[in-house]
């Protein structure tokens, strides 16, 4: 047999199945020789125009966690015979029947397929389940949607006087296959793939498989894929589909199909990745990980999995606006719509009421199912308010991913989450349409005709509405049921979907109402776009002030004073960088007794999301006077984890210690700590020791559900967590003795030195106690475990160079004296980087990328 690199020849294989040869890997000498029991048996199924070399990985890693892997190379295809016979996806399917059972092939077995091996792989499990124990796939498709045409790279295959050229005559399908791996392929890995199918008469069997796509119903294979899709969404057994979302074949239109048809799949989307999934990442842990959590112990990992979502009587979030639906009082106020005399347009609770059941109603009259996804791209107030009960009314879930994420994010938000509809506004819908985003795209807004058709627009909320006039509504969804799917920020890598169920959501909305005393008088104005849609759920009339919700930085303290006015709020919730800006324009207020005693009457303002000091929280509490000031931590993934006050942050500070102190857990919140070890990673026992440095945990009843498709994701946030639904934060800190969290920065940024981990934020806390320094990020350069400390100084206007580099000796030496810690050089920059959506949290990746570059000799730039 010829050489292969990567492919051990113990595990090549030859069987006569009815005279016909097949070509098949087989890792069974690698068991015998441990002298071990197969747990079961991966069978594994190439596509076009790959072969069983695809597999080498698992093949070659299956026999460590007990169970072998046979992948074979399908009639025509790979090293197997050349019959010369056309063979259709039924035939296929027998055909793989009847290998397995030459084999003598029993259960229990677990297939794997990618491309339309997936398919052929499904074949087989619908047609074996006696032996059938869980299905894995790769990027494939058993449906094409009559409203979608098919992938352009396949028409193009498809085209008459194309087919045979591009798939037998020449190797351009099979080349522009190879070209689709994401890096490029190694060459000796390439000449692997294309080494069965050197000449024309090999390519035999990559023009048949590709003139077998069914591209219509009248297709002869059109039955067996119908059969097969039908079979594959009754099947029950434990399921894990890994996706390359950069597939121009297999779109994520095909992943959201197969979802469809196995909501329990476990699911990771790699977007960086792929059609050759297989070649563009290190996936077969992620399949022996399945295997051993899911497969071997399914009933195991059923029963642990999740803890239900709190117990007691289940309170849906639009209980609140049904116990006021006959009320006549302000429910939200709309300040971008402002009367002659300057007074906000009010929708009273029972127009709200109203509004939501026609729109719900509406809504599932133009198709939304229960379980849909909805993605709102709405300014919030009284329609987007409208819109979100309307959605969890019915069971549609909502995909919330604000503009703060930039074009990029957004698209990579919506791809992510491939929603089946999309609500906007015109600059939303012109989005979608330009950047080909997913959905049926519903207008909020009236528009022309000829606009309408520009942006592929098939219904107008105004006509939706109408059609729920009268019209009954599907039953509730319950607490179990998905009811959103909110995007993180960003900051700490590519925005990541979190799925909430409708109890987690009830959850979050108790646990806010009890700790902070948010009831039916307290009025609600709000800044910070999470909580924007909070209060009907509260129970509690609500209104955004006057700003660009996508940019924190530009709300003013006047159109915080009008808001507060406006609503008569009691309660006030601002972001970091909200809270900035209000500070700085505090003076538009002077003179205006109006304002001031708004403000004046407030019981509760928050700054939520990353914590702030002291100083601006006492310059927040200024303006409010009367009012308790909160700086609550939490993440997307937990809204609510800690909470201190004004107060408790001057009595913190008077103890001094490392990090910023935010405070105790909430009622009904757990936190642990895992310690670091001399790498960084958080390898120690979760506990509440006080003191330990490591990886915070969280436990809480509206703690997120999951990610979104990122399965390896979660086992990430889940690793060697104690029983119970339990989250790693990503978040460095530690315990004190009287249980109140100090966090001290983020886990990627923790540096490895010789004396072992350090934490950023201390340091930094240190430096930014200089008067000529505004803000200090502390980052590593260097190789793990021998990292040095560098600081990179923002000075305050005036009190350093404008231009980034290092510090002058003056400014250098007031840094060297302060930090605890002695750092190897001190930088300089005007503006230190932030995320895109808080404008707060410190990018500290970019900056030590840049030191590195500077400390290296290399272009300055900015960070």
């Amino acid at each position: 047999m010829v050489s292969v690199p990567g492919l051990d020849p113990r595990f090549r294989h030859e069987l006569d199945v009815a005279g016909e040869r097949w070509h098949y890997l087989d890792n069974a000498p690698d068991l015998r020789e441990r002298g071990a029991r197969p747990v079961g048996t991966v069978l594994a199924v190439h596509g076009n125009p790959t072969w069983s070399y695809l597999w080498r990985r698992l093949v070659a890693t299956g026999a460590d966690a007990g169970w072998r892997v046979v992948a074979v190379d399908q009639l025509e295809m790979g090293l197997s015979a050349r019959t010369g016979t056309r063979r259709t996806l039924a035939r296929r399917v027998a055909d793989l029947g009847a290998f397995t059972d030459a084999l003598g092939l029993d259960g229990p077995v677990v297939t794997l397929g990618h491309d339309w091996g997936g398919v052929v792989s499904l074949g087989w499990a619908v047609d074996h389940p006696e032996l059938l124990a869980g299905v894995a796939l790769l990027n494939t498709a058993v449906h094409q949607p009559d409203d979608a045409p098919v992938p352009a790279p396949l028409r193009l295959a498809l085209a008459p006087g194309v087919r045979r050229v591009a798939t037998r005559s020449t190797r351009a399908f099979l080349e522009a296959t190879l070209a689709l791996a994401r890096p490029p392929l190694p060459p000796d890995v390439a000449d692997a793939y294309r080494l069965p199918y050197r000449t024309a008469a090999d390519r035999d069997g990559i023009a048949g498989f590709v003139a077998d796509i069914p591209t219509s119903a009248a297709h002869p294979s059109a039955p067996e894929l119908d059969r097969i899709a039908t079979g594959a969404a009754k099947l029950q057994v434990p399921a894990l589909i890994l996706w390359g979302a950069r597939d121009p074949v297999f779109t994520d239109r095909y992943l959201d199909d197969l979802l469809r048809r196995l909501p329990h799949a476990r699911v990771h989307r790699f977007s960086s990745a792929g059609h050759l999934v297989a070649e563009d990442v290190d996936w077969p842990p992620a399949v022996l990980a399945w295997l051993g959590r899911d497969v071997e112990g399914s009933a195991r990992a059923a029963g642990a999995a999740r803890e239900p979502a709190p117990a007691g009587p289940f309170r849906p979030m639009w209980a609140g606006l049904d116990a006021r639906a006959d009320d006549d009082g302000p429910a939200v106020l709309d300040m971008s719509v402002v009367s002659d005399d300057g007074e906000p347009r009010v929708v009273t609770w029972r127009a709200l009421h109203r509004q939501v059941h026609r729109l719900a109603a509406g809504l599932h009259r133009v198709g939304v199912r229960p379980g849909d996804r909805v993605s709102l791209l709405v300014e919030p107030g009284p329609t987007l308010t409208a819109l979100v009960y309307a959605c969890l009314r019915i069971g549609a879930v909502v995909v919330v991913a604000d503009a703060g994420l930039g074009v990029r994010g957004l698209t990579r938000a919506q791809r992510g989450a491939w929603p089946r509809f999309v609500v906007a506004q015109a600059k939303g819908l012109a989005a979608a349409r330009a950047l080909g985003w997913p959905g049926v795209r519903i207008s909020a807004e009236p528009l022309p005709a000829p606009a309408r058709a520009a942006l592929g627009v098939a219904h107008e909320l105004v006509d939706v509405a109408r059609a729920g006039d009268g019209a009954d509504l599907p039953p509730e969804p319950g607490p179990d049921d998905e009811a959103a799917v909110l995007f993180t920020s960003g900051s700490t890598g590519p925005a990541k979907g979190v799925v909430y169920t409708h109890g987690r959501l009830a959850a979050l909305r108790d646990a806010l109402a009890a700790h902070l005393d948010v009831g039916p008088e307290s009025g609600l104005v709000t800044g910070f776009a999470p909580f924007a849609l909070l209060g009907p759920a509260l129970g509690t009339r609500s209104v955004t002030p006057r700003m660009d919700v996508s940019a924190p930085r530009t709300l003013t303290a006047r159109a915080v004073a009008d808001a507060v006015r406006a609503a008569d709020a009691r309660t006030v919730f601002l972001s970091p960088a909200a809270i900035l800006n209000v500070v700085g324009t505090a003076g538009e207020l002077d003179g205006d007794p109006r304002a001031g005693a708004a403000l004046a009457r407030v019981r509760t303002v928050l700054s939520t999301g990353a914590p702030i000091g002291a100083q601006l929280l006492e310059s927040t509490a200024a303006l409010m006077p009367a009012a308790t000031a909160h700086t609550p931590y939490g993440m997307t993934e937990c809204l609510l984890v800690t909470d201190i006050t004004l107060d408790g942050i001057r009595e913190a500070a008077s103890e001094p210690d490392d990090g910023v102190c935010v405070g105790r857990p909430v009622p009904g919140v757990e936190v642990l700590v895992s310690a670091l070890d001399d790498d960084g990673a958080a390898t120690g026992p979760p506990s509440d020791e006080p003191g330990v440095l490591g990886e915070v945990l969280v436990r809480a009843p509206h703690l997120k559900e999951r990610y979104d498709r990122l399965w390896l994701t979660d086992l990430a946030a889940e690793r060697d967590t104690p029983p119970g639904h339990w989250h790693r934060t990503g978040d460095v800190g530690h315990l004190d003795a009287a249980g109140r969290l100090w966090i001290e920065g983020r886990l990627a940024h923790v540096l490895t030195t010789v004396d072992g981990p350090l934490a950023p934020v201390a340091p930094e806390q240190h430096v930014e106690r200089l008067p000529q320094v505004r803000r200090a990020a502390v980052v590593g350069v260097g190789p793990a475990g021998v990292q040095q400390p560098v600081v990179v100084v923002e000075p305050v206007p005036g009190a350093g160079p404008r231009r980034p580099g290092l510090a002058p000796p003056e400014l250098s030496a007031a840094v060297r004296e302060a930090c605890p810690v002695r750092p190897a050089a001190v930088l300089v920059t005007p503006d230190l980087p932030t995320d895109v959506r808080h404008n707060s949290k410190i990018d500290r990746t970019r900056l030590a990328a840049w030191a590195d570059r500077v400390l290296a000799g290399g272009r300055v730039g900015t960070p």
